[in-house]
């Protein structure tokens, strides 16, 4: 096995070009899981962990700018007031020592249907933005994900940040897993709610092939709300969270049926209903509540 440390993004995508098989790596806390298993043998791995402005995240125009190698930690401690549902996910993730290195990036890279950051970035309309020695590209997060650990990204790109769109309204993020803490999602939902455009966005983790939004609901809910109070008629919470259970493909698996995915996916679309109302227009960064 080959292995790069580019000290720079620009020798980072020469390297790259020059050897798209190369997997890229920051905190590694994939691919050196699948590694150590021997579920994956690369030709070549590239470490990405020199390169300081893939660590570093800014605000322009009301969207936040994040590196792709900005870990989790980073993400609770300094954006849980502009992206509260995508900070709620974070505090999922794994362990504190993974919290320190994981990124989006990387959970991006993966591709993964059960990643814990990608329904947040699905409600929120984050935009993945790739580069190459061809160009930058931006590829909107719904047309990101292509198949199970697939995604529209080039042999010769690299992800270097993800654009991400400030918080206009309360956001929330759930999951249901075997026990609460470190642990891959059984199923995972995230809302998000723009105030100024009464407009719903919905991401869906683990219930299908990749991740998805729900965007039947997010039309039926749009509709029903009362923007004003943030209230909606029980039997159109009801209904919201049916139809997010329809959007979902899931399978059975050793961590859940279908029918489960899909029951607790309609409780979680239902619940987050009850807490955005519950957190108003200015609590966004509350500490998500166990499903």
């Amino acid at each position: 096995m080959d292995f790069f440390a580019p000290a720079s993004w620009a020798e980072a995508l020469e390297t790259k070009a020059a050897r798209p098989d190369a997997v890229p790596i920051s905190g590694g806390t994939d691919v050196m899981v699948e590694l150590n298993f021997d579920l994956r043998r690369p030709s070549a791995l590239m470490d990405l962990g020199r390169i300081r402005e893939l660590r570093d995240w800014d605000v322009v125009g009301g969207t936040v700018h994040l590196g792709a190698a900005v870990p989790y930690a980073r993400i609770i401690s300094d954006l849980a007031d502009r992206l509260p549902a995508l900070a709620m996910a974070a505090r999922t993730v794994g362990s504190p020592q993974i919290r320190n290195r994981a990124t989006v990036g990387g959970n991006l890279g993966t591709a993964s249907p059960a990643g814990d950051a990608h329904p947040a970035l699905l409600a929120t309309g984050a935009v993945v933005q790739a580069e190459s020695f061809r160009g930058v590209r931006h590829i909107p997060i719904d047309g990101f994900f292509t198949g199970v650990k697939h995604s529209a990204l080039a042999p010769d790109e690299l992800i270097r940040a993800v654009l991400i769109p400030t918080a206009a309204g309360p956001q929330q993020f759930s999951k249901v897993g075997s026990r609460g803490a470190m642990v891959i999602a059984v199923c995972s939902f995230a809302l998000a709610l723009d105030l100024d455009a009464h407009r719903v966005g919905t991401g869906i983790g683990s219930a299908g092939p990749t991740p998805l939004a729900a965007r039947t609901a997010e039309r039926f809910l749009a509709g029903a709300l009362d923007w004003t109070t943030l209230s909606v008629p029980t039997a159109a919470a009801q209904r919201f969270g049916e139809l997010v259970a329809e959007a979902a493909s899931p399978i059975d698996d050793v961590r859940g049926t279908a029918d489960y995915r899909r029951h607790a996916l309609a409780v979680l679309a239902t619940r987050a209903l009850r807490w955005v109302r519950t957190a108003g227009n200015g609590a966004h960064n509350r500490e998500p509540v166990p499903a």
